[in-house]
């Protein structure tokens, strides 16, 4: 993982070239001086230290002036989403990729799911998810999908600013009364600020609702962005006709796929939330913070919010879930590879061709995993998704495709990461299980097995508890 969420990155204390930002930061001002620090411990043998009530005043109006200006103050939950959607807006229209649909455009994209629902018949037993399609601009892109960004976004952010404000010494968290709920606006438009610039480079360039893995859009709706799909196409000896029904059969893949298992989309946002459960930071760095902090520089708490001052450190439990999440987007997305592959077969002479451009658009971190690696800490591995792919394939060789699509039927079945490495495996313990006809039945078996263990040992503690009354009576 090479990018922390909202800008927070490693900072290497023996390399002086990371320090520059924060060395500017010190000159002319009371950054690097101890004696004119704002939360007054730094350079002390512990935290808390002497707090300096004059400059908590001078930086609280400073701060109440930036918040004004900027508009953060009617902001609500961690991130400034209003603030974060304006600057998206503001910078595709000044990258010009603020195209709108053309009336051709909307009627080939609404013919191009409708072919591709066709052919995907053929190729899974999963039926049609799309309801309704739709042609968007960027800016429709962003505005669109904001509700599930909040979403994903929301518990880092959370807990990245409980986290930080656990980290405080509790004389400056006293001392510091209304400065933290400032502190905390502040932090709200620093992730704004940054989520609106992924959003931005994202908007300009996504093809589909559905390129990152993820439902963003609404629930059913298919959505395609022919501006964007027309500079995707550029320098292809090909239509961009057939670029937009092959994207449109991955989105009716992935529709058919998050609309017919319903678990997923929430376990993908849960395995999220669970990430950002885990975050901590070090207090060791609050003292670095605090040097760098200048009371007459109001932007000064911005730079330092987006310097990776503050990084936090990846526990075990969080590369766990990190590693879950990123297995079930490589299924996810191995699933619609091979489906589509199916479907589209001797039927789009591109299909391999774009199929490989798509590839090697991932392998090249596009703007989708880059986009996501920066704004909630996680890269996509072309390689998982290849070997997810495979796994897939080799399902339906072995078995057939209605086994193969019976494994999304419960998340227990799902292949993990071990079973990526050997599919073969994967594949042969499948045809051996006894329940191979309904394993779903097998699952629920075990469960109410588990519950009668447990109900069973709850009366025999109880029985064992009557009988110890009895004797004492």
């Amino acid at each position: 993982m090479t990018n922390m969420p909202f800008g927070f990155s490693s900072q290497d204390p023996d390399d002086p070239d990371k320090g520059d930002s924060s060395q500017g930061r010190s000159e002319g001002g009371s950054g690097g001086n101890p004696g004119d620090n704002p939360f007054g411990f730094a350079g002390m043998p512990g935290p808390g230290g002497n707090f300096d009530i004059g400059q908590l005043g001078q930086m609280l109006t400073q701060l109440g002036q930036a918040l004004s200006h900027s508009g953060g103050g009617g902001q609500s939950g961690p991130v400034n989403y209003e603030l974060a959607k304006q600057l998206a807006v503001q910078q595709l229209h000044s990258n010009q990729r603020t195209e709108r649909p053309s009336q051709e455009q909307v009627k080939e994209i609404e013919d191009a799911v409708r072919l591709a629902e066709l052919w995907l018949d053929a190729s899974t037993s999963l039926p049609a998810g799309v309801r309704t399609v739709q042609t968007w601009s960027s800016v429709d892109w962003v505005e669109k999908t904001m509700p599930v960004w909040q979403r994903l976004c929301d518990p880092i952010a959370q807990r990245m600013s409980s986290a930080w404000l656990e980290a405080l010494p509790e004389e400056a968290k006293q001392a510091a009364g209304p400065l933290l709920n400032m502190l905390g606006q502040m932090g709200g438009m620093t992730f704004g600020s940054q989520l609106g610039s992924g959003l931005a480079q994202l908007g300009g360039e996504v093809l589909t609702s559905t390129e990152v893995g993820l439902p963003l859009g609404p629930t059913g709706t298919a959505a395609l962005l022919p501006a964007n799909i027309d500079r995707f196409v550029e320098g292809l000896d090909r239509p961009s006709s057939e670029a937009t029904l092959f994207l449109a059969a991955r989105e009716a893949a992935h529709h058919r796929l998050f609309g017919h298992v319903p678990w997923l989309a929430q376990r993908l946002l849960d395995t999220v939330e669970e990430y950002a459960r885990g975050i901590h930071i070090d207090t060791s760095a609050l003292e670095d913070l605090a040097s760098k902090v200048d009371p007459t520089n109001p932007e000064s708490m911005q730079e330092m919010m987006s310097s990776g001052m503050l990084e936090p450190k990846t526990t075990p439990e969080q590369q766990a879930a990190l590693n879950r999440l990123e297995t079930l987007l490589a299924l996810v997305e191995g699933w619609v590879d091979v489906v589509v592959a199916d479907a589209l077969g001797e039927r789009l002479p591109s299909a391999g061709a774009l199929g490989e451009l798509i590839r090697r658009r991932r392998a090249s971190g596009g703007p989708a995993e880059q986009t996501f690696a920066t704004l909630i800490g996680l890269e996509l591995r072309p390689r998982r998704m290849r070997d997810a792919a495979n796994l897939w394939r080799l399902m339906a060789e072995r078995h057939g495709t209605e086994a193969r699509d019976q494994v999304w039927d419960h998340p227990d079945l799902l292949p993990d990461s071990a079973d990526l490495d050997e599919p073969l495996d994967f594949a042969d313990r499948w045809h051996a299980g006894s329940d191979l006809d309904d394993p779903i039945a097998a699952i629920r078996r075990a469960e109410e097995a588990e519950k009668s263990e447990d109900s069973s040992d709850s009366e025999d503690d109880s029985d064992s508890d009557d009988s110890g009354g009895d004797a004492k009576s």
